[in-house]
């Protein structure tokens, strides 16, 4: 459906289709890749009185709170330093500030499907490397003369994930260009290339407190580079929006940031969870990709992925299943809480 009133332009659009958020309210929910753990008990203790009376005032627009927060964590300085609201804003002005050249950029066939629809929106043309028969990223195949290099790490859909030595063996030839690590996936058992910037000016890393940070429902992103790429991205978030992150979302972030213990207990606690659901799966016959997110993609070989889906719905369970090639034949189940999972695996049983 169009309208008259629309621009040649919007018509042109294929936009971004997100995981399926229902309104039925006892299903259990693994498509969406959300942390099954709430925030850090510290956010709770900054989302008071105080602060909520203080919505009447805009936001600091440097964000430098939580900007000195992430500076401190990563040991980098604030000018290295860009926020918006969700690593997805994050990319949209990385594409338009960093990736829009007269040559195309290169990222893999099957990864975040933002890439292309930000190609559609920005006008950049781009090449998809397949990836290896294993589902990695090839990086070898990023060697060629390019405007640019965007890859997750650990990659996604798939959750598989590249050494910090292959990433850099690429920045070490492909200095021409920026190379833009996505790391949302990185704290469940990949390494950041974040340790690397000091020594490669054309790197940027994008993060989020989505997954990890339990975030989801506060928008907050990052990426970290060195000072003139960022630059580059805080040009385009003022020429836009430059309250991109509200006041509450900044508060529940900073004391996200610095609880390191609950962090870091959150994610043991989801990675030892998907090692028992992989060994679960694996013992009913699937096939499983190497995983190191908070989702794991997997391969049911006694049933059709697109049936075990839908009967899983009727079994009141959610997950992603993607009617596309290659990928058309796993079903991507995030990883729940250790009773979540049981529930899962309980009623493939059943369908089986």
């Amino acid at each position: 459906m169009t309208s008259p009133y629309w621009s040649d332009f919007v018509q042109g659009l294929h936009p971004y289709v997100p995981g399926e958020q229902p309104k039925v309210q006892d299903l259990i929910k693994l498509n969406t890749n959300e942390n099954p753990y709430p925030p850090s008990p510290k956010v709770l203790q900054v989302i008071n009185d105080e602060a909520i009376n203080a919505l009447r005032l805009y936001p600091d627009p440097s964000n430098s709170r939580l900007k000195q927060a992430l500076a401190k964590h990563f040991a980098l300085n604030e000018k290295q330093i860009c926020l918006g609201n969700g690593s997805d804003e994050i990319l949209a002005f990385a594409f338009q500030g960093l990736l829009k050249h007269s040559k195309p950029i290169l990222f893999p066939d099957i990864t975040y499907g933002f890439y292309t629809v930000y190609c559609g929106l920005y006008g950049i043309d781009y090449i998809e490397l397949p990836l290896a028969e294993d589902f990695s990223i090839n990086l070898a195949d990023y060697q060629r003369d390019n405007g640019g290099v965007i890859f997750p790490n650990p990659n996604a859909p798939t959750g598989v994930g590249k050494s910090l030595d292959s990433i850099e063996s690429l920045l070490k030839t492909n200095t021409n260009s920026v190379v833009i690590v996505d790391e949302a996936y990185v704290d469940f058992g990949s390494e950041s290339a974040a340790s690397l910037l000091e020594s490669y000016p054309n790197l940027l890393v994008i993060q989020t407190l989505s997954k990890s940070r339990s975030l989801a429902g506060s928008r907050v992103g990052y990426a970290l580079g060195h000072a003139d790429l960022i630059e580059a991205l805080e040009r385009i978030k003022n020429s836009f929006n430059p309250y991109s992150i509200d006041r509450l979302a900044e508060l529940a972030a900073t004391a996200s940031i610095e609880d390191v213990d609950y962090f870091n207990d959150c994610c043991q606690k989801i990675i030892t969870t998907r090692e028992w659901t992989v060994q679960q799966l694996q013992a009913l016959g699937f096939d499983i990709l190497p995983s190191m997110t908070n989702f794991v993609m997997a391969k049911p070989n006694s049933i059709s992925a697109e049936a075990l889906f839908t009967q899983l719905r009727e079994h009141k369970i959610l997950v992603r299943y993607f009617q596309k090639p290659r990928i058309e034949e796993y079903l991507r189940i995030s990883i729940g809480t250790d009773k979540e999972m049981q529930a899962l695996v309980t009623a493939i049983k059943s369908i089986l």
